[in-house]
């Protein structure tokens, strides 16, 4: 299949490269003109273009190639009685050669303009033609839209970008980088870099650890965040600080994760939780506005609790383009004496349902698979109701009450046609099962537009979590959140209780940024870590350079980190952040390029003080 050129052209607002001016032509290394720039007022002049044949057609007398660099294509004409040298060099041609090509800029005769070009008004007449190298038939096809493994795709990436696709993908990054930059300057923060060979902490996810050559035995550990970094420079007094940072994590890898991954860093002094809120929204909203054309479905952006998220959608990242809202019906059923619900709420579970519209006529094979879906999750099962007219019919229907029965139909909402789903379990394994099913029917359903950003701002999260497996409470996000104000004189007493000013901001089903007020007392900063468990010896070894720091005055001050990769993968329509980073690793966190990790010599292992152990001994 031919590329459809009309999907790949950037708003020249947003991405494109600024078309030329044709009094005052910028010379750039071995051409004048991008190719794509070229327009009906460059007519009538003399161009040099460079770039790699996308393209090539024999006509015998006239052979025409589209000739690619990354502000688009134009049509080039070698003709014979033009130019017979030209001509003869371009019948050596293949796509993908790299060649320089001078010529005249003309308009394209009546009924063979390109309407699917922004350059296909007009074409360039060869005079000249240089092939600066030539190039082997690629493994793939790039100037076609063609389906490919991502192993082929890793494995040559540098192909893979050249295709107009990721060319676009990788210029909108940059376009993003460039607007926040500009946007945050304007506000008076400060761009600083802050170190890459850092201090292994306990933040969540395990750390990549880099040996020391100079100090055998010890080791440096790649950032997870510059937390603790940007903590230190409210703490310095810059008040106003970020960074577009590289950030490390070996975790296990999804579409939205990688090892190495890029955030938006930011921090401020002397706020509070909604005037961070208020920057960030106001700098998301202007580069949605500015570089995408989906529309923002809600401004200001809805706050909902963690609890009411919990509630209504089974996520703390709901997808908002669409309603399917959980029904609590625990409390119709409790009396029912149907044994699912019965047992279900007995053992402290709940009973929650979904209606979903025009869905009355799902088969039971489709039934049936929305079944296995839930229990994928955890679930036991899922009971379904159809409603037809004035009747509920349902497999449970012998075991419910007819005034049972249309109560849930009513608490549902459910008109005729309609199905309504139901879960019984305990609530994490409800929140999970029918939120995935929720989220399914959605976007099988199409009610989930493309078209849309829905953002919202989830607050208000528990502080603490409890770690079952390791019998202790452990921080949400990390342990320097801040608990409410409210809260702090519970923290000992009813750990579970308390409340962070913590607050997430969630796009279309996905979390994009997370961030919180900090503490900046060190007083309550060591009582967080009594409470973790995290003794003054392990506090003061792990994190002593930031309990001292705020000996020495540390502002009140607060902050948040925006996942660029993300962020720009929505805006691109893409599912996996893989397609707007340059050079990903795979699933497994190889890079299929680089062929790597890889071994190292026994010498550079002999300078680490490290050895190698066969089978784990």
């Amino acid at each position: 299949m031919l590329i459809n050129f009309t999907d790949y052209q950037l708003p020249v607002t947003s991405y494109q490269l600024p078309v030329t001016s044709p009094q005052s032509p910028v010379i750039i290394m071995l051409k004048t003109h991008h190719c794509g720039d070229l327009r009906p007022v460059h007519a009538g002049q003399t161009v040099t273009l460079a770039g790699w044949v996308h393209r090539r057609r024999d006509h015998g007398g006239l052979i025409f190639c589209d000739l690619r660099d990354r502000s688009g294509l134009v049509q080039v004409v070698f003709d014979a009685a033009m130019s017979a040298e030209a001509h003869r060099l371009a019948t050596e041609v293949r796509n993908e050669y790299v060649v320089q090509v001078e010529g005249e800029v003309r308009l394209r005769p009546p009924g063979l303009v390109n309407p699917n070009l922004p350059t296909g008004e007009i074409e360039v007449g060869a005079r000249r033609l240089v092939i600066l190298n030539p190039a082997q038939t690629p493994p793939f096809p790039l100037n076609e839209e063609v389906e490919l493994s991502d192993t082929v795709r890793l494995k040559y990436r540098y192909l893979d970008l050249r295709r107009l696709r990721m060319q676009r993908n990788l210029m909108l990054r940059h376009r993003v980088n460039t607007f926040i930059r500009q946007y945050l300057d304007e506000r008076g923060f400060i761009e600083i870099e802050t170190p890459i060979l850092l201090k292994s902490t306990p933040e969540g996810a395990r750390d990549f650890i880099v040996p020391s050559r100079l100090q055998p035995g010890k080791f440096f550990a790649l950032p997870q965040s510059p937390q603790q970094m940007k903590q230190l420079l409210m703490v310095a007094g810059f008040e106003r600080y970020f960074q577009i940072a590289r950030c490390f994590r070996d975790e296990d890898l999804r579409a939205d994760r990688q090892p190495e991954f890029t955030q938006l860093d930011l921090e401020m002094s002397f706020v509070d939780s909604q005037d961070v809120r208020d920057l960030i929204e106001g700098l998301v909203t202007a580069m949605f506005r500015t570089l995408s054309t989906k529309t923002i479905r809600q401004t200001p952006f809805p706050v909902l609790t963690y609890a009411e998220a919990m509630a209504r959608y089974g996520s703390d990242k709901p997808d908002l383009r669409f309603g399917l809202e959980f029904v609590n019906l625990s409390d119709l059923v409790a009396d029912s004496g149907f044994s699912v619900f019965a047992e279900a709420l007995a053992a402290g579970g709940e009973v929650k349902a979904i209606c979903v519209p025009g869905a009355g006529g799902f088969s039971r094979r489709q039934l049936d698979e929305l079944t296995d879906e839930v229990r994928s999750k955890g679930a036991r099962g899922l009971v379904w109701m159809k409603t037809e007219g004035g009747e509920v019919r349902s497999p449970a229907a012998k075991f419910l009450a007819p005034e049972t029965l249309t109560a849930i139909r009513a608490r549902c909402g459910a008109g005729p046609d309609d199905l309504i789903l139901i879960v019984a379990d305990k609530p994490a394994v409800v929140a999970e099962a029918l939120g995935h099913l929720r989220l399914l029917l959605g976007h099988r359903l199409g009610l989930a537009s493309p078209d849309e950003l829905a953002c919202a701002w989830i607050v208000d999260f528990p502080l603490l979590e409890w770690n079952e497996e390791e019998n202790r409470w452990e921080a949400r996000h990390h342990p320097f959140t801040s608990a409410r104000d409210e809260d702090w004189p519970r923290l000992e007493t009813e750990p579970g209780a308390v409340l962070a000013k913590a607050y997430d901001l969630v796009c279309n089903g996905m979390e994009i940024g997370g961030g919180s007020i900090r503490i900046h007392d060190q007083v309550k900063q060591s009582r967080l870590f009594s409470v973790l468990g995290i003794s003054p010896e392990e506090a003061q070894i792990q994190f002593g350079h930031l309990l001292e720091a705020f000996q020495y005055g540390a502002p009140p001050h607060g902050g948040i980190a925006l996942g660029l990769d993300r962020i720009v993968a929505i805006l691109a329509d893409e599912d996996s952040i893989r397609e707007v980073i340059a050079f990903p690793k795979t699933a497994s966190g190889t890079d299929l390029m680089l062929n790597t990790p890889s071994p190292v010599s026994p010498r550079q292992l002999a300078e680490l003080h490290i050895a190698i152990r066969e089978n784990g001994r």
